[in-house]
């Protein structure tokens, strides 16, 4: 009686977990639709990152002042 009620539990949580996954899922098809899923943005612009190496050539910043 107790592996059969184990069973079942364990049957019911994987089909919660099958839900949680197809609601995220569409959840992000309609976050990626409307534009809002973007993932992490860059933390410099590319002007910056083009000025960080002629700054490090020039020898006025070291490596660890520009990071």
């Amino acid at each position: 009686m107790g592996k059969l009620l184990f069973n079942v539990l364990a049957m019911v949580s994987e089909f919660e977990a099958g839900l949680i996954n197809m609601r995220t899922r569409e959840e992000m098809k309609v976050a990626k639709a409307n534009g809002g899923l973007r993932g992490n943005q860059p933390k410099l612009t590319v002007k910056q990152e083009a000025q960080l190496p002629e700054l490090h050539d020039a020898g006025e910043y070291a490596m660890t002042e520009m990071a």
